[in-house]
C-alpha cells in the first residue's frame, strides 16, 4: 500500500497567496480577464475546489448573498459523484470577491443556471486553460516558482492555511471533500505562517 503525502513545496506561503491576489487585484483595475483570474485564483486556492470543479459551477452555485454563504458543488461535477458544500465565511475577501464577480455576471444577463466562471466570449473555461491562467496568476511570484506551480497547489494551499489557522479538521475535511480525516491529517504542519486571524483566511 502506497502512501500518498504532500511536501511543503506544494504550499502556497501566506506571503505568496496575498502577493498573487495584490498584483491581480491591480491589474484588475482595468482587465477584466486579470478580475477573472483572480476569482478562479481564488476559488483553487481560497475554497479548495479542484480545475474540473471551479470551471463547473453555475451562479446557483456561489451562494454569496445568505446569512451562510457558500460554494454548493454537486455530485455532477464533485470527485466520485460526491456533493458538498465549502463555506465561504473563512476569509472575507474571498467572498467579498466572489459576489462581486456574480454581481458582475447577473449584470450582464447571466441567470442562475449560467457558469460562474466564463471566458471573455461567454464560453465556458476549460481545464487545460484553468491552468495556463492558474500559473498565469502565479507571474508575480518569479520565473522559477511560477514554472512548478500547478493549480492544484492551491487545493493544497486551502486545505494547509485552513488547518493551520485552527479550523476544525472535520469541517475543512468536508470543504475539501475528503474521504476520510486521515487523507485530510496529511497537511497538518505544512505552513509555518502565523500572521492573520480566522475570518481573514488569506487577504
Amino acid at each position: 500500500m502506497s502512501t500518498w503525502t504532500v511536501t511543503r513545496s506544494k504550499i502556497l506561503s501566506l506571503e505568496e497567496i496575498k502577493a498573487v491576489i495584490a498584483d491581480l487585484k491591480r491589474r484588475g483595475r482595468r482587465s477584466e480577464n486579470s478580475r477573472r483570474n483572480l476569482v478562479l485564483f481564488r476559488l483553487a486556492t481560497c475554497c479548495g475546489l479542484r480545475a474540473s470543479e471551479l470551471t463547473r459551477l453555475t451562479l446557483d452555485n456561489v451562494r454569496v448573498s445568505s446569512t451562510s454563504p457558500s460554494i454548493r458543488v454537486p455530485k455532477s461535477i464533485g470527485k466520485g459523484g460526491k456533493a458538498r458544500v465549502v463555506p465561504l465565511t473563512f476569509d472575507q475577501g474571498t467572498l467579498d470577491d466572489l459576489r462581486a464577480w456574480k454581481q458582475s455576471r447577473l449584470s450582464q444577463g447571466a441567470t442562475g443556471s449560467d457558469l460562474f466562471l466564463v471566458a471573455r466570449t461567454g464560453k465556458a473555461i476549460d481545464r487545460k486553460n484553468a491552468r495556463r491562467r492558474y500559473k498565469a496568476c502565479c507571474r508575480v511570484l518569479g520565473n522559477e516558482r511560477q514554472r512548478e506551480v500547478t493549480i492544484h497547489h492551491g487545493r493544497h494551499s486551502f486545505v494547509s492555511h485552513a488547518l493551520h489557522r485552527g479550523i476544525s479538521p472535520v469541517v475543512v475535511k468536508e470543504a475539501a471533500g475528503h474521504a476520510s480525516l486521515a487523507t485530510t491529517s496529511i497537511y497538518a504542519h505544512l505552513v509555518d505562517d502565523h500572521d492573520g486571524t480566522i475570518g481573514s483566511l488569506f487577504a
